[in-house]
């Protein structure tokens, strides 16, 4: 078994923040001056890094980087791309996509929401027949892996009903890039958002934009915000050779560029995607076995996360993850509204012996007691 489960008390079985490496962890130990040329370096280095990750051409695509949470970021795309004559449209499956919503609405973005239930994928002919009917959306939005259930949605789809309309797309690619292959160019998908703590594998600090540069070089001036400003935060990185505006979490930053490294080591997203398959795989036969259901069909599920339903009425899960947790194991209640479920994470520095381990762990524990 990895031991990372024994350096860091417990394995992180979470969509993020998710368990490290040690080169990751160690990369922290130094100080950095954001002012440096050095750090800049390395800030460039990441950007240029996400653009071949993102399969995408640095004549057409840019990279920003942005303090804070996925959260932020998310809203810094929001509130800097839509201007006063724009629409939005978000297509919603789970509450990350209500958090757009929320978004929108503290911001006073014009938006609409097309929903279609915790358990249903995004629809891309109910999507081609809302952009049909109100021609004012100017700027599509959804989530492309909906962590609430673990569900992934058909991207390529999504993406071809919405280009075909002369729409901006807006991806959340937050628990799925550098996890799971996007050809963002190749999709001509407008703006994608993720955060250094997922799939990439670095800790949490700052997310990241992949961006159309065409369609960026038109958001000057639109922001609602001045910290969140994404278009003054880009100008600034290409203007002044990777400085920030603000101070920036540069032990989080260093440590990124790590993740970066080891994810290339490892064989590209390619390879972390098969690892993280693999794992995801071996966890619902090891839960089945064990006696718990995965609440979405395979055809749905992403090997990110994955839900599984409560056993029995009398089910406790905080009994079940005490349980877990004392044994090197952290797992992550579920995000439903309507159903009683738990989710367990197989992305970070988790491998296929990791997740035998952990069911032998569930399949040994007396839970229906739990």
């Amino acid at each position: 078994m990895n031991d990372v489960a024994y350096q860091n008390a417990y394995l992180l079985m979470t969509p993020g923040p998710l368990s490290t490496t040690e080169g990751v962890r160690r990369a922290m130990l130094r100080d950095w001056c954001t002012w440096d040329d050095d750090y800049k370096e390395i800030t460039q280095d990441i950007r240029s890094r996400l653009i071949q990750l993102g399969k995408c051409t640095p004549d057409n695509y840019t990279a920003v980087l942005l303090q804070g949470s996925g959260t932020y970021v998310v809203e810094a795309v929001l509130t800097t791309v839509l201007d006063k004559q724009g629409k939005l449209l978000i297509l919603e499956n789970g509450a990350y996509g209500q958090r757009m919503a929320t978004i929108a609405e503290t911001a006073q973005i014009p938006y609409d929401i097309c929903r279609f239930g915790e358990l249903n994928p995004v629809d891309p002919q109910l999507v081609a027949a809302r952009l049909d009917a109100d021609p004012s959306i100017t700027h599509v939005a959804f989530v492309h892996c909906e962590t609430t259930t673990g569900m992934v949605n058909p991207l390529q789809e999504i993406i071809q009903v919405i280009k075909q309309r002369e729409r901006y797309a807006i991806v959340d690619a937050m628990s799925s890039f550098g996890g799971m292959q996007i050809s963002i160019e190749g999709l001509n998908i407008d703006y994608l958002i993720s955060s250094a703590n997922k799939c990439i594998q670095g800790v949490p600090g700052f997310g990241f934009v992949i961006a159309n540069k065409d369609a960026l070089d038109q958001c000057k001036g639109r922001a609602r915000s001045h910290s969140l400003d994404l278009y003054d935060q880009w100008r600034v990185m290409e203007d002044h050779d990777g400085k920030w505006r603000f101070t920036s979490p540069t032990h989080v930053v260093h440590a990124f560029h790590q993740a970066l490294l080891e994810l290339q080591a490892e064989g590209g997203i390619p390879a972390r995607e098969s690892r993280y398959m693999e794992n995801q795989k071996r966890l619902v036969k090891g839960m089945t076995a064990a006696g718990f259901s995965a609440l979405l069909p395979a055809a749905q599920q992403s090997p990110i996360i994955t839900s599984f339903h409560y056993p029995s009425g009398d089910f406790s899960f905080d009994k079940f993850y005490e349980s877990l947790k004392s044994r090197g194991y952290v797992i992550y209640p579920g995000k439903l509204t309507e159903q009683a479920t738990f989710r367990i994470g197989t992305i970070g520095d988790i491998h296929p012996d990791d997740i035998d381990a952990f069911v032998r762990v569930v399949s040994e524990l007396n839970w229906l007691k739990c």
